[in-house]
């Protein structure tokens, strides 16, 4: 049986009310919140699992939930309801020193906004959470060292963040999310503020870092092609909903609602072209050169 890493059961994020006064059983009532603006539903009644080792793309439009989502996976958005398990510890219960120690341990987030500290060195940058944790202080740097070479970084210990591109930066912060070896890394667009060059270059070593590491990444785009290149399956997220959960191939080929068939028209044809001429398991390359 394969092992789920991320379990998610009837999660709500309801922006508005206090938590107690939010009506998830009354949805007449919700709704009419809704349209008075006194509430604001950002993830509505979502459930799904994502397996270990699996890197599982969430895709959607500004405003669809993605973001919400998530963040309440990590509790810095608290949920308004449901339950949140990742390797079988249910993070929705954790008290904040576990939620604390949760967060240095289990599981990493990447940001698209880099979050480096601008006083401190790469090496530092990388070694940081480490430092938390009262690793030795050769022990980190070893650590970090190997991470920088693993990110493509090696001789850029000693510089600051300022002297780095953005695609350099956004490889340190991917090296210190990694820096704890936590099981679970958590992104959200962390590729949206690079140029189409160094994005295409990130998304490349993304694909070498997880057949490296095998870990399991839930990984939040709104860009269809980086979702079909880096996914073992997506979802497509409107209005705080999924409203289809696939492998890229079948919801380029099978879309569940006009929606999702607008979103992906046209990848659609590409796609269909790439599959004769490149084959089955190459399909996802040929047609993402194809539209670079």
């Amino acid at each position: 049986m394969t092992q789920q890493a991320i379990e998610v059961k009837g999660l709500w994020k309801v922006y508005g009310p206090k938590k107690e006064n939010v009506p998830l059983d009354q949805p007449d009532k919700l709704s009419k919140m809704e349209e008075s603006r006194e509430a604001v539903v950002a993830v509505r009644d979502v459930s799904f699992s994502v397996n270990a080792g699996e890197v599982f793309v969430v895709m959607g439009l500004s405003g669809s939930g993605k973001s919400t989502l998530i963040r309440c996976l990590m509790r810095l958005v608290e949920p308004t309801a449901g339950t949140i398990k990742m390797n079988g510890e249910e993070v929705t219960s954790l008290n904040n020193q576990e939620l604390t120690q949760f967060r240095r341990n289990s599981a990493a987030m990447v940001f698209q906004h880099y979050g480096l500290l601008p006083h401190r060195t790469v090496l530092e940058n990388v070694s940081f959470g480490l430092n938390l944790k009262k690793v030795p202080r050769k022990e980190r740097e070893e650590r970090a060292i190997e991470l920088l070479n693993t990110v493509g970084l090696d001789g850029w210990e000693a510089y600051y963040p300022a002297n780095l591109s953005g695609g350099m930066q956004q490889r340190v912060g991917i090296a210190r999310a990694l820096a704890s070896d936590p099981p679970i890394l958590l992104m959200d667009e962390p590729f949206s503020g690079l140029d189409p060059l160094i994005r295409r270059e990130m998304q490349e070593e993304m694909v070498a870092l997880h057949e490296k590491t095998h870990k399991t990444i839930f990984f939040v785009t709104h860009d269809l092609d980086e979702g079909i290149r880096l996914g073992d399956r997506m979802a497509v997220m409107r209005d705080g909903l999924f409203v289809q959960v696939g492998t890229p191939e079948e919801i380029l080929e099978n879309p569940a609602d006009d929606y999702v068939a607008r979103f992906v028209e046209d990848k659609k044809e590409l796609f269909q072209e790439a599959k004769k001429e490149h084959g089955d398991d190459e399909n996802r390359e040929g047609m993402t050169e194809d539209v670079s």
